[in-house]
């Protein structure tokens, strides 16, 4: 990951936070700052992976996939591609 010194606002990471904002929320007044709702979805990435990664172990392969998301994409090899020609 590269640090940058700004983080740059497109309309659809502003919606997204907004989105974010109102569940980190603790009522209709609440308007947390930006650094908590952040904080708040990082922590829940983090945590979505390893609970995803942990009921492999229990789970089958279709089940997990009605669960998977696009940020996290567990992907399950379906057939075996060799290298060599």
């Amino acid at each position: 990951m590269s640090r940058r010194t700004s983080l740059k606002l497109t309309d659809e990471r502003e919606r997204q936070l907004e989105r974010a904002s109102e569940i980190v929320a603790s009522g209709s007044d609440d308007d947390p700052p930006m650094s908590v709702v952040i904080d708040a979805a990082l922590a829940h990435l983090i945590e979505s992976e390893q609970n995803m990664r942990d009921a492999r172990d229990e789970l089958d392969p279709v089940t997990i996939q009605q669960f998977n998301t696009d940020v996290i994409g567990l992907h399950y090899r379906t057939r075996i591609k060799s290298r060599w020609r």
